[in-house]
């Protein structure tokens, strides 16, 4: 079979945001575009009973653009000579291109062993160019040294994938072991052109066991290794947020990471009793972290590179029905911690510990008649440890009903409870929305009636920390609305 798709987007996007800080109103406003063409051409052949070929050739070609305005001048400090300034621009031409070919051959033995090998190449080409300017009364004032960038980066990545499961009984083995020769080639500012050729093997070993047909376990352990991609090699600062800049490294990077997978299944879906574990144990070898300089109207964050990043995470479902009441109980419970390092204001390295949990339930009806009813709660709890700890926990509720008086007439009506730990006020939101049916003329016309936010809640603030410190972010919402649908189908 020969198959062909090509895909064509093009979109042009403005978006407009009125920011309070510090008690100052600041404007923003962001053109961007977007212009995607990817075509792909793919051919397979099941040239025997238990073989097969594949070739697929795959061409994108992306363009998007950005304009980005900010009507105040925050960084007197940063940019002492160009204190009159009162507008801020960044330009951005973002472009990119990838070219691939790859061949795959699947073969299945008589044993049910299956044997998979891939030979391809890939070659990527991304631009980056940004321009920051500091205006004055919509005239170019000055072009910040260490703010414009003009980053060219080639990856061309020629590589050789295998694997095998060996399959025993009730038992299989799955090893896989990936081969990549890499040709980089980076191009920062007009300065010299720097070429790196890499070559490495990321291996893969994992078993699955049905133990029987209510106990599955399986697991795998990797080690990967990953090239930078162009956000991580521009050398000099991008305007990233009203009042953040961030850069990347200047240089080529490899990342080496470990990674450890554990899963256990009690029972299958369509049973009574449901349960399943994951296990996860990663670890970076080296990451991409950050050093960052706090002032009092803006950040600046450089990416570094440092060892050693852990993360933990464990997570539990289990699903029961109970007869009795026809309803289903859903149990969630999940445990995740990650440390890592970085650098704040010259500081020495700090170990940053983060703990989040989150526990929930719910209970869903089966019933057979007219209603049914959804009803659940989550807890979320976030710890961040480094010289200070901080932590907040956060809860959603929610009770959902359905009424289904025919086969003509519905109703659906929603109900959420937001809590917010660490806010002092207004640190609790309830919200109500319905959705009312009713099919006139069958499968032909179908009206409709929609109410949206019903108690007419006309601020909505969440509250989120980090390493570097907590921040309250304030919503203005639709206020209470009524919709009147019609739908009619030809």
């Amino acid at each position: 079979m020969l198959e062909a798709t090509a895909k064509y987007n093009k979109g042009k996007f403005n978006d407009n945001s009125q920011l309070l800080f510090n008690g100052t109103s600041t404007l923003e406003n962001l053109h961007q575009q977007n212009t995607l063409f990817d075509q792909k051409i793919s051919y397979n052949n099941k040239f025997k009973n238990k073989k097969v070929f594949l070739l697929t050739g795959r061409f994108i070609d992306e363009k998007t653009p950005q304009n980005y305005t900010v009507n105040k001048f925050f960084y007197q400090d940063l940019f002492p000579e160009s204190t009159n300034a009162n507008t801020i621009n960044q330009q951005i031409v973002n472009q990119m291109q990838f070219i691939g070919i790859n061949m795959h051959l699947l073969k299945r033995n008589d044993n049910d062993h299956l044997l998979e090998l891939q030979l391809g190449n890939e070659y990527r080409k991304d631009k980056l160019e940004t321009t920051f300017s500091l205006l004055e009364k919509n005239l170019v004032l000055a072009l910040p040294n260490d703010y414009q960038n003009q980053t060219n980066y080639k990856v061309n990545d020629l590589y050789f994938k295998s694997k095998y499961r060996l399959k025993v009984i009730d038992f299989g083995i799955v090893g896989k072991l990936d081969m990549h020769q890499l040709f980089n080639r980076l191009e920062n500012n007009n300065n010299m052109t720097i070429n790196q050729n890499p070559f490495f093997i990321n291996p893969s070993l994992g078993f699955d066991w049905e133990i029987n047909d209510s106990n599955k376990i399986t697991s795998s352990f990797s080690f990967s290794t990953t090239n930078a991609k162009v956000l991580d090699v521009f050398s000099d600062y991008v305007l990233t947020g009203f009042r953040s800049f961030s850069k990347g490294t200047g240089n080529f990077n490899q990342l080496n990471a470990s990674n450890l997978v554990f899963n256990y299944q009690l029972g299958n879906w369509s049973d009574r009793f449901f349960a399943n574990t994951f296990f996860i144990f990663n670890k970076n070898h080296n990451f991409f972290s950050t050093n960052t300089t706090i002032q009092q109207n803006l950040t600046q964050s450089e990416k570094i590179l440092i060892k050693d990043r852990k993360l933990i995470s464990v997570n539990s479902k289990l699903d029961y029905y109970f007869n009795v009441i026809s309803s289903n109980l859903k149990l969630d419970l999940g445990y995740t911690k990650s440390e890592f390092k970085n650098v704040v204001n010259n500081s020495n390295f700090r170990l940053v510990t983060s703990n989040n949990y989150n526990y929930g339930s719910e209970l869903r009806s089966g019933f057979k008649g007219f209603f049914n009813y959804h009803i659940g709660t989550q807890w979320m709890t976030t710890e961040i440890e480094t010289i200070i700890n901080n932590s907040f926990t956060n809860n959603m509720s929610f009770l959902d009903l359905s009424f289904v008086f025919n086969k003509n007439l519905d109703f659906q009506l929603k109900s959420e409870r937001y809590y917010f730990g660490n806010l002092t006020t207004d640190n609790t939101y309830y919200f109500l929305d319905f959705d009312a049916r009713y099919r006139l003329i069958k499968k032909k016309i179908t009206l409709g009636l929609v109410g949206k936010n019903l108690f007419n809640i006309e601020k909505f603030r969440n509250f989120s920390i980090s390493d570097i410190g907590t921040s309250i972010t304030e919503y203005r919402l639709l206020p209470r609305f009524l919709l009147l649908k019609v739908e009619y189908r030809f």
